[in-house]
């Protein structure tokens, strides 16, 4: 019985550490990049506006401005998970406005013109 619980406590204690580990697998530039790349994807294919990139874009360079003032010291765990978090909120909004089927000019005007000329 002794046996089962120390190893039971022992994968436990691997599976928590490993944890942190596989949350910072990628590095912070290939992240950034990745988001990068997203964006631009959308905008080439049209699932993105321009103001929407822009506005994406803007967020993203916000948390690289926050990623340079969270180096000078040195990154700690705490500074690597809250960029972390910024990079996964801008990540979801990316996919959001992917997906929100707003295409820009000419392709989100669905009004029928006929049933304007019913009411003259």
């Amino acid at each position: 019985m002794k046996k089962i619980l120390i190893s039971i406590a022992t994968v436990s204690a691997l599976a928590a550490a490993t944890v942190p580990a596989v949350a910072s697998a990628q590095s912070i530039n290939q992240r950034q990049d990745q988001l990068e790349r997203r964006i631009d994807i959308g905008l080439r294919n049209g699932s993105l506006t321009r103001s929407e990139a822009y506005r994406l874009r803007a967020e993203l360079r916000d948390a690289e401005r926050l990623e340079h003032r969270y180096r000078r010291g040195g990154l700690s765990g705490w500074e690597r998970a809250d960029l972390d978090r910024r990079f996964d909120r801008i990540g979801a909004q990316i996919r959001y406005e992917r997906h929100d089927r707003d295409y820009g000019y000419g392709y989100g005007d669905r009004r029928d013109y006929r049933d304007d000329d019913r009411r003259w």
